[in-house]
């Protein structure tokens, strides 16, 4: 199965981005399911009902949010309408919506879906991701009830997202981190065969800082005041992203590639 994850999208450039390239990344690359982070899309802060539908219109096949899900109200009656779309699964136990999902291709093949939510430097405490993970993944053993699994993992610190890929490590298809909106470098196949990346990066304008206009968050580093709220940057964006290739029989990883498509950082992807 050949997977695309797309980190998290950033405002109207991160949407337009996704609008413009997404459907000939489907078909030059073959893909058969394509995951993108959503939490930033409406204004850098959640994700609006319209601006889902836009992502799904472009070619996504599921929608993952984060700590911001229901940052636009909206929202909160929508998840429940729309089950494509995804809130971390170790959320509040009442939040509305669904934290894992198993996708079924027109093929029959079986994807599953889940995102988890990190504890460390996080604004508010949220349950243990380990624990909220780890009865998901038994009951959908690889290569088994599902052909691959996917885990969004929506942290600040690089060692907790390091960590819960080694948790599921073996159990998972791809794990890729979210969040801080900056790729790192360090994308590989674990171990037990589950390909891994701490962070996808933003789908957003990188003339920026973290998809946020400069001058607001650069007065606030120097000054320690704020003047006025924070701003998505506009300029061009690079799609951020993973590239996997699993194997149906086990699910575990062949190959991955990271994915940067467009706008100010050096392109790379599984034909460049």
């Amino acid at each position: 199965m050949r997977i695309l994850f797309l980190g998290d999208v950033m405002g109207r450039s991160g949407r337009k981005a996704v609008a413009e390239r997404l459907a000939a990344l489907r078909r030059d690359w073959g893909l058969d399911f394509v995951v993108i982070n959503g939490e930033n899309a409406t204004s850098g802060a959640g994700l609006s009902p319209d601006h889902a539908k836009d992502l799904f219109e472009a070619g996504a096949d599921c929608v993952t949010l984060g700590d911001h899900a229901f940052d636009q109200k909206a929202m909160i009656s929508h998840i429940d309408k729309e089950q494509r779309l995804l809130r971390p699964i170790n959320f509040s136990k009442v939040a509305p919506g669904q934290g894992a999902r198993l996708f079924n291709l027109a093929d029959g093949r079986r994807v599953l879906v889940a995102q988890v939510l990190g504890q460390v430097f996080m604004k508010r405490p949220f349950d243990d991701p380990f624990s909220a993970i780890e009865p998901v993944l038994r009951a959908h053993p690889l290569g088994a009830r599902a052909q691959a699994v996917l885990v969004d993992v929506h942290c600040e610190a690089t060692s907790e997202k390091m960590a819960i890929g080694h948790w599921c490590d073996g159990r998972a298809s791809l794990v890729v981190g979210t969040h801080t909106h900056v790729p790192t470098a360090d994308t590989m196949i674990l171990p037990g065969g589950t390909a891994y990346q701490t962070d996808a990066g933003m789908c957003g304008d990188y003339d920026s800082v973290i998809g946020m206009q400069k001058d607001e968050p650069l007065r606030r580093f120097i000054t320690g005041m704020p003047s006025k709220r924070f701003e998505p940057a506009v300029g061009e964006a690079t799609l951020s992203g993973v590239f996997v290739q699993t194997d149906d029989k086990t699910g575990k990883a062949l190959s991955v590639t990271p994915v940067r498509v467009g706008g100010r950082l050096q392109p790379i992807g599984p034909q460049a």
